[in-house]
């Protein structure tokens, strides 16, 4: 962690939300004049999307049937935490964009499923924020987790999150139920064994739960809504936290356990701008006066020497000019 360039992850599997929620965040950077610079796990992927279907198949071929994106093989997980040390240490790194849909290939000039190029990150940030599936992740190769400065996880129960997936995936991506179902237990050996253990790291952790019967998601024709859930919010050290504030001004909450509130799916943006925007701020702040402090003690350049003038040659001295 670096207190003069200071880190924020989400993370979340596919389906959970988090981008949803990135975007409440978008919403307090722009509110509050932070210079964030935004970073997609999904760059981080080893293959794009036709690299990844033949992956897979090979993988089939030799008896992996857990092949998926959750899983290390899958990622770029060592260049992933070169960029957050990177960044942590001196405000920089390269990064690359991942076409999602084709909206973005519009934007962008090539086809959903590819990659930009690799390029360095804006100069001057305040922070950095990852919005992904390996924000907080220790292995025995990589310990991303320890770069980040403020950890979240977004965790629906696995009904609801499997809802969204397979919402998501149907109408925006037009994929058949199957090949959804087939992806999710794919993934089930990952998601258990890099996925999970994340959740047990983060600082804060978001977790929607319906209040509606989704006992088989896979005929559910709709996700729940917001006013049909409740969202439980874990805070892994409560010091500090004023629950009696945030008891009165969401309205709904209540305490589950010393370290718990829970509040109505409605109001989780706002439980979010409340819980978020000091921590935000206080990160951003100390990070600005710590950058300026190292701007004031580095010693200023040396001047150049100025350039001697020629010496003049004594006219008793000057040669003659040799005979051609």
């Amino acid at each position: 962690m670096s207190a003069k360039h200071p880190i924020i992850a989400i993370t979340g599997s596919s389906g959970a939300g988090t981008s949803s929620i990135m975007k409440t965040f978008e919403k307090i950077y722009r509110r509050e004049g932070v210079r964030a610079v935004l970073i997609d796990g999904d760059a981080f992927h080893r293959h794009d999307r036709y690299a990844m279907s033949e992956a897979m198949e090979r993988a089939e071929t030799e008896g992996n049937l857990n092949f998926s994106h959750f899983g290390p093989e899958a990622n770029l997980l060592e260049e992933l935490e070169s960029l957050f040390r990177s960044y942590g240490e001196s405000g920089r790194g390269r990064t690359r964009r991942y076409i999602h849909n084709a909206q973005e290939a519009t934007l962008f000039g090539q086809a959903p499923g590819t990659f930009t190029d690799w390029e360095d990150i804006p100069q001057g940030t305040d922070l950095m924020f990852y919005e992904g599936l390996h924000g907080a992740l220790r292995t025995d190769k990589v310990d991303i987790a320890s770069h980040v400065d403020l950890r979240i996880g977004v965790v629906p129960v696995i009904n609801l999150e499997w809802i969204q997936k397979l919402h998501r995936d149907r109408h925006e991506r037009g994929y058949p139920t199957d090949l959804v179902m087939r992806t999710i237990l794919r993934r089930m050996h990952d998601y258990v064994h890099y996925i999970c253990p994340q959740f047990t790291d983060t600082h804060i952790n978001f977790q929607r739960v319906p209040t509606v019967d989704t006992s088989n998601p896979f005929i559910a024709r709709d996700i729940p809504s917001p006013d049909e859930s409740m969202v439980v919010i874990r805070f892994a050290n409560p010091r500090g936290v004023d629950f009696t504030h945030l008891l009165r001004m969401l309205h709904g909450a209540f305490m589950s356990r010393a370290n718990t509130i829970v509040v109505p799916g409605g109001k989780l943006e706002l439980a979010m701008q409340f819980i978020f925007t000091p921590r935000i701020i206080k990160l951003v702040e100390e990070g600005r006066r710590l950058r300026a402090e190292s701007t004031v003690q580095e010693p200023a350049p040396a001047p150049a020497p100025e350039p001697k003038p020629p010496r003049a040659a004594s006219a008793g001295r000057r040669k003659a000019p040799r005979a051609g």
